[in-house]
């Protein structure tokens, strides 16, 4: 029984990361579209906020490879340095997106907040940045859906913050487009003000990608939910009087538990094994656990 469940954790295992690859590859190849685009005609349109977003899309790119190398390595089985295996490469990419994105935010901001202090005579922007802006809009929301829901069917945190980042891209091609809209209005300062906060948006999901993925590298625990779940598992198990002491750790997208169960302190050593193992079975069918470390107390019988 233990080969089979082990056998079909790999299954899983290899299908997640397949899948991850493939919804990836389509993000970097759309990217990398996008981004030519949106810079080539931010410049011969000379739209700040367009040129801004389509540097955006680049970061997107560099996430996305970032995402495919965390894939790669994450899926490592253990080895003699890495005992608990190599999904903390999940967390360490996350941090490293996240920093770049808050560098790539910083500089932008400046940019546009130096051209808003030190204002100069502007080009009129052409029509066409704002078909640009808004045929962006609509594929980055198109793709953060798609990438949602694949990220939702693999219960991957990567993927489900590679796939929010694609819905700032949208949220941020909207912004430009507006910008956009006013500067053809006659009010071209509206253009920097979308590159600012285009950089504004960058920024802050760098820090947040960067914020969330520090706390998981200093062993964060799960949610409450998730703990509250575990711990029920485990208390409905049959013959398991109580538990204590339960603590939980992330690890990538795996969890890892340690408990103290409470047992009859005269049931046989086989028995108790037993239950342990029907403990990490009825938790493992319901969330990711990737190992559970069990410790066992005695109570006695209540004689009546």
């Amino acid at each position: 029984m233990q080969e089979n469940k082990i056998n079909h954790d790999l299954v899983n295992d290899v299908n997640k990361r397949q899948v991850a690859k493939k919804s990836t590859l389509i993000s970097a190849f759309v990217n990398v579209i996008l981004a030519s685009i949106q810079i080539f005609f931010g410049f011969i349109s000379h739209s700040s906020a367009l040129i801004a977003d389509g540097i955006h899309s680049a970061t997107d790119l560099v996430s996305d490879f970032v995402v495919l190398f965390a894939n790669h390595h994450s899926s490592k089985s253990a080895d003699e340095d890495h005992n608990y295996g190599h999904q903390r490469f999940e967390n360490a990419a996350s941090l490293f997106l996240g920093l770049s994105l808050l560098g790539v935010g910083i500089m932008m901001l400046w940019s546009a907040g130096h051209k808003i202090i030190f204002s100069t005579t502007t080009s009129q922007i052409q029509i066409q940045a704002l078909w640009v802006a808004i045929s962006a809009l609509i594929i980055k929301e198109i793709l953060f859906r798609y990438m949602l829901r694949v990220a939702t069917q693999v219960r991957s945190s990567m993927l489900v913050a590679n796939a929010w980042h694609a819905r700032s891209d949208a949220a941020s091609s909207f912004l430009v487009a507006i910008g956009i809209i006013g500067s053809l209005m006659g009010y071209p300062v509206l253009d920097i003000v979308g590159a600012l906060i285009v950089g504004l948006i960058i920024a802050k999901t760098g820090f947040k990608f960067s914020w969330n993925a520090l706390h998981d590298l200093m062993d964060r625990a799960t949610s409450s939910e998730e703990t509250a779940k575990i711990r029920q598992l485990i208390i409905s198990t049959p013959e398991v009087k109580g538990c204590h002491n339960l603590r939980t750790r992330k690890m990538g997208d795996a969890i890892f538990v340690d408990v103290h169960i409470e047992l009859d302190g005269d049931m046989t050593v086989r028995r108790s094994h037993d239950i342990v193992d029907d403990i990490r079975k009825n938790v493992n069918s319901q969330l990711p656990v990737f190992d559970m470390m069990i410790h066992i107390d005695p109570v006695e019988k209540i004689k009546i």
